[in-house]
């Protein structure tokens, strides 16, 4: 699906939950001196900016990353926080990370980046943006699934599609299974929006039948505007690191609280 641009949607409360649990699983990762790799299927532009006419057209951002500082959520010493820091300071007051940044603003010089983006506008950003990493100009699956398992195997692969082909749903099962197979060592992190009408159900249900062990987190959030099919958001997550309950507990009693 190319019509898809995430700058109408970054910095909304999925980003913040999606965002400050990958910063900390990499910041995990990152305290072994041994190398790793990054991958994402779907990666966006990278980099966002909250005053674009498209990010002010859904306000989102405003429900989410501005709300969220504004309450305090995450301390200076948080990788999330770090980094949104960090890129403000090279980007802009107004800049934002997108997940392939937050990556490349954790990650050390020899590990390794592998992000794939269909979109032409988006890959040329994003391309442009990441000039240490490979990018890819194809569907996201295909990319993983040629990459997997990578070189060093430590590492982290996010999923992260949009949702809008329907058949993502039926997909994503099948594609995670064949993933864990062939890197039985990697962290597999699925992202999926929670909407009113439930389509990831029937996907949640298979992933929890074929992978008892993942983690799978979820958090309910108010919709950014009247009308809007969003009210929450999930992370399913295969090898999770030690003590990743630790931070999603806390994320779970600040949503909840809203």
């Amino acid at each position: 699906m190319l019509s898809y641009q995430h700058i109408y949607h970054a910095g909304n409360l999925a980003d913040v939950h999606k965002h400050a649990v990958l910063a900390w699983m990499l910041s995990q990762l990152i305290k072994k001196d041994k190398p790793l790799t990054y991958l994402e299927t779907h990666s966006g532009r990278a980099l966002y900016r909250l005053d674009a006419a498209e990010a002010l057209k859904t306000g989102e951002a405003a429900q989410g990353i501005t709300r969220a500082e504004a309450l305090n959520w995450f301390p200076e010493t948080h990788p999330y926080a770090e980094v949104i820091r960090l890129t403000h300071a090279e980007n802009g007051a107004n800049s934002y990370p997108g997940s392939p940044m937050i990556a490349s603003q954790i990650l050390r010089p020899a590990d390794r980046m592998h992000l794939a983006e269909l979109h032409p506008q988006e890959f040329a950003a994003l391309d442009y943006a990441m000039p240490k990493a490979k990018c890819y100009q194809m569907d996201g699956f295909e990319m993983a699934q040629s990459v997997c398992p990578p070189d060093p195997r430590r590492g982290l692969l996010l999923i992260d599609p949009s949702y809008e082909v329907k058949r993502d749903y039926e997909f994503i099962p099948g594609q995670i299974a064949t993933l864990h197979r062939k890197w039985n060592v990697g962290i597999i992190m699925l992202w999926y929006p929670i909407l009113s009408d439930g389509p990831h159900r029937k996907m949640l249900r298979a992933l929890m039948q074929a992978h008892p062990d993942a983690l799978r987190h979820e958090v309910s959030f108010p919709p950014a505007r009247k009308g809007h099919r969003m009210v929450g958001s999930g992370l399913f997550i295969l090898n999770p690191p030690y003590r990743l309950d630790t931070e999603t507990d806390r994320l779970s009693a600040l949503f909840a609280a809203l």
